[in-house]
C-alpha cells in the first residue's frame, strides 16, 4: 500500500471527508486522520495510479500528494538526485496544514541535489512540486503532488450548461458527493428511484456505472435522457413509472437518490415522507447486501428499517429555511442494529 496526502476544499469538511473516505473504500484503500487532520488526511491506496483515479472522482478536494518514506534530509536529498532528470524544475512548498516552514539548511541541500541532477528550481511554473513539513527531530514529512483535482469539469455540467434545466436539480459537486459516498466502482448497477433531471444518475455513469432511472413525470425523463445525450452517455434503463409499484429486475450494488421534498418539486399529492419511505424501501431491498443507499434529504425519519442501518448523516445547508442531509445506510449484517451519527 502507499500513502497519500489529500488536500480538501473548505466549503463542508464533514461532507468531504465522507466523501474521501467513501471514494477511498471504493478503490480498494482506506482514509486515516479523517477525523484528527480534517484538512489534510491520509489515504492508503493500493497502487500508487490510484492516486491520480482518486483526483478524478473527488469533488470537495484539491490536491493529491503521494508521501515519500524518507524523513531525514539526507535521505530525501539522495532519493532527489536518484529521480530527477536533467532539465526538470521543481519547486518546494510546505503542506497546507504547516503551521511552520523549513529552516534554510534542509532546503538548500534540497535544491543543491536538483542542481546536481541538472534540475532548476522554478516557484512559478514547476515540471514537479513538492511539500514538506517539519516532524521534529530534524525530520519531515515529505511527498511529491501527483494530481490536482479539475473542480472545473464539475462545472461544466452545472444546469445552464445542459439542454434540460431545472433549479431544483442537485448542483454536480454535490452529485458527485452522493455518487462517491454510495462507493460506486465501474461496472456497478445503480438505482436512483426518483431520477429528476438525471443529476445522481449522470455522475454514477461517469465513474462507470451502469444506471437506472425511474420518474413519474415524462417531461422529466425526457430531459433526463436529454442531458444524458448532451455527455454522449448512455443509462442501461430509464423508466417513466412510479418506481414504488415496478418490480426491480437484478440485483444493484448502490440506490442514490434526491427524492422531492415537496417544496420546489412535486411528490404528486403525497406526503413527501412517506412517498419517500414507500420508495426507498422498496427499491432497497434489490441492493446487494454490502451494498449502500445514499438519500439526500431534509431531514425527519429513516425511509429504510432494519436491517438497514444509517452510517452517517452529513447536514449541506442551502439557504436559510432549507438544510438537506446526505444520508448513508448500510446492511447491519451483525445483527447488532447500531445506528452511526
Amino acid at each position: 500500500m502507499i500513502e497519500a496526502w489529500v488536500e480538501l476544499s473548505r466549503e463542508n469538511l464533514p461532507l468531504a471527508r465522507w466523501e474521501l473516505r467513501s471514494a477511498v473504500e471504493a478503490l480498494g484503500g482506506e482514509a486515516r486522520g479523517t477525523d484528527d487532520d480534517p484538512n489534510m488526511p491520509l489515504a492508503r491506496l493500493v497502487h500508487a495510479e490510484d492516486a491520480r483515479v482518486l483526483a478524478g472522482r473527488l469533488a470537495l478536494a484539491r490536491r493529491i500528494i503521494l508521501r515519500w518514506p524518507e524523513e531525514d534530509t539526507a535521505a530525501i536529498r539522495a532519493r532527489l538526485s536518484r529521480e530527477l532528470r536533467p532539465g526538470e524544475s521543481v519547486a518546494f512548498r510546505p503542506l497546507a496544514r504547516a503551521r511552520g516552514r523549513a529552516s534554510g539548511e534542509p532546503l538548500a541541500a534540497w535544491a543543491e541535489a536538483v542542481q546536481g541532477a541538472g534540475g532548476r528550481v522554478d516557484l512559478d511554473g514547476p515540471d514537479r512540486r513538492f511539500a514538506f513539513e517539519s516532524a521534529g527531530d530534524g525530520r519531515f514529512r515529505f511527498g511529491e503532488q501527483v494530481a490536482e483535482v479539475d473542480r472545473s469539469v464539475l462545472a461544466q455540467r452545472r444546469m445552464p450548461r445542459l439542454p434540460f434545466r431545472r433549479p431544483v436539480s442537485l448542483p454536480p459537486k454535490l452529485g458527485r458527493v452522493a455518487v462517491n459516498l454510495a462507493r460506486v466502482r465501474p461496472g456497478d448497477r445503480v438505482v436512483d428511484p426518483f431520477l429528476g433531471t438525471g443529476a445522481l444518475a449522470v455522475e454514477s455513469a461517469l465513474l462507470g456505472a451502469r444506471v437506472t432511472g425511474l420518474d413519474t413525470d415524462a417531461t422529466m425523463v425526457r430531459g433526463a435522457l436529454a442531458n444524458f445525450a448532451h455527455l454522449a452517455l448512455e443509462p442501461e434503463s430509464v423508466v417513466v413509472a412510479d418506481s414504488g409499484s415496478v418490480v426491480p429486475v437484478g440485483r444493484f450494488d448502490a440506490l442514490v437518490t434526491d427524492p422531492p421534498y415537496g417544496r420546489a418539486s412535486t411528490t404528486g399529492g403525497e406526503v413527501a415522507g412517506e412517498l419517500v419511505e414507500r420508495v426507498v424501501r422498496h427499491w432497497a431491498e434489490a441492493v446487494r447486501a454490502d451494498g449502500r443507499l445514499v438519500v439526500v434529504m431534509p431531514g425527519g425519519p429513516d425511509p429504510v428499517a432494519a436491517p438497514w442501518r444509517r452510517l452517517a448523516s452529513i447536514p449541506d445547508r442551502v439557504h436559510r429555511s432549507l438544510t438537506r442531509e446526505f444520508r448513508v445506510y448500510e446492511r447491519d449484517l451483525s445483527g447488532s442494529g447500531a445506528t452511526a451519527s
